[in-house]
């Protein structure tokens, strides 16, 4: 049970980001995860993850005699990952972030380039067709792939801040995006595919903040978080000396680039004034050919965390997925109660208060509050 209480501590740690973001306050968190050097531990952490659902997750759902009483322990940790790579979504805004990742940064580049091609491979609609009635299994299989979208989108926001720091980022990890990835491409695939937007019966649907909703008229042009993302990646990516020394505009890559400028409306352009360097990069581009890049010799350091543990594995996956079900996901009556009691106390109003940066304040004279209306839930006040 000791995998679950780290759990807890990620969700605990993960609301903590989010509620000192909120209010500007994520200094401290970043410190202590620079500190005792925690960030490659979240990037191993969500590899592990992410290899359980592709080997061992498949594995349970084929078990005809595995039938849990309930699928609450698998779903954790399912949501394992959407909480590691929200967490990092929140802190890796900040360099040092970056930079103490050292070399597992390699690892969470090939990781975010895995969830940005199952992006770019999604079908034209975005969404998929669901069977009226689920059982467990299905419906576990249902919120895996609803989730797994939702966490590749996050895995682009922190591919995004990964860009920002091109100046301070290893030689090795500059390669690995531009060349043996050619992220520069995949992102014009998202950008020419947008898997965050579809047309159903005629209305443009966009998904944000977590929902799929239908966008006005007048709003069909405005540019979303997640448009804005893919297109400061590439700014990032494209427009920086050092990458344009090392990335090969061959002819393929060149043509795909140039796909870019059909994009480039002046309402995007005035909605992201830094395109305008995007655009005449592009025409210069159009009209030279650049140089290739020098072939040096360089010694490349390559990931290790997902190849360690595939490796490690090798043929037992069918095992582990078994002493899995028999150890783990049957759980007794009083071990769920429990679990669901320590679930409580982690998602509690109070929990949530505890971790918040400041105390709560009174609605009416903004001093600090002890009493919340009990209707409500919301609101605090000083007095009665």
């Amino acid at each position: 049970r000791r995998w679950l209480r780290q759990h807890e501590c990620v969700e605990k740690l993960n609301m903590h980001a989010i509620l000192s973001a909120s209010t500007g306050q994520e200094q401290l968190l970043t410190e202590l995860l620079v500190t005792y050097a925690k960030v490659p531990v979240l990037i191993g952490e969500l590899i592990s993850v992410e290899i359980w659902k592709h080997k061992i997750f498949p594995v349970l759902c084929r078990l005809e005699d595995f039938k849990p009483r309930s699928t609450f322990p698998i779903y954790v940790v399912l949501h394992h990952e959407a909480s590691i790579i929200n967490l990092l979504e929140t802190v890796f805004f900040y360099k040092e972030i970056c930079e103490s990742a050292e070399d597992s940064i390699l690892d969470l580049i090939d990781y975010c380039h895995r969830k940005l091609t199952l992006l770019a491979g999604r079908s034209a609609n975005g969404q998929t067709v669901t069977p009226a009635v689920l059982v467990p299994p299905q419906e576990l299989q249902k919120q895996a792939e609803t989730m797994e979208f939702e966490i590749s989108l996050k895995a682009l926001s922190v591919l995004r801040f990964i860009t920002d720091q091109v100046e301070s980022l290893p030689l090795s990890a500059l390669t690995r995006m531009l060349n043996t990835h050619n992220l520069p491409c995949l992102l014009v695939e998202l950008v020419e595919h947008c898997p965050w937007s579809c047309r159903e019966a005629g209305k443009l649907k966009k998904f944000e903040n977590g929902v799929w909703h239908v966008v006005p008229p007048e709003d069909e042009v405005k540019m979303t978080k997640l448009d804005g993302q893919v297109w400061l990646a590439l700014l990032n990516l494209l427009l920086s000396p050092e990458c344009q020394r090392k990335y090969h505009f061959d002819g393929f890559n060149k043509s795909q680039l140039l796909k870019l400028r059909a994009f480039l409306t002046d309402v995007l352009v005035d909605q992201l004034p830094n395109l305008v360097e995007m655009q005449r990069f592009l025409s210069h581009l159009a009209v030279t050919e650049p140089a290739s890049p020098k072939k040096d010799l360089v010694l490349e350091q390559v990931p290790v965390i997902w190849d360690h543990i595939l490796k490690k594995n090798v043929g037992k996956w069918e095992a582990i997925a078994k002493h899995q079900v028999k150890r783990v996901f049957s759980p007794t009556e009083e071990e769920l109660k429990l679990q669901a009691c320590r679930w409580a106390q982690t998602y509690s109003l109070d929990m949530m208060e505890a971790l918040a940066p400041d105390k709560p304040r009174c609605r009416v004279c903004g001093v600090e509050a002890a009493k919340r209306c009990s209707r409500c839930r919301n609101e605090w006040y000083c007095t009665r």
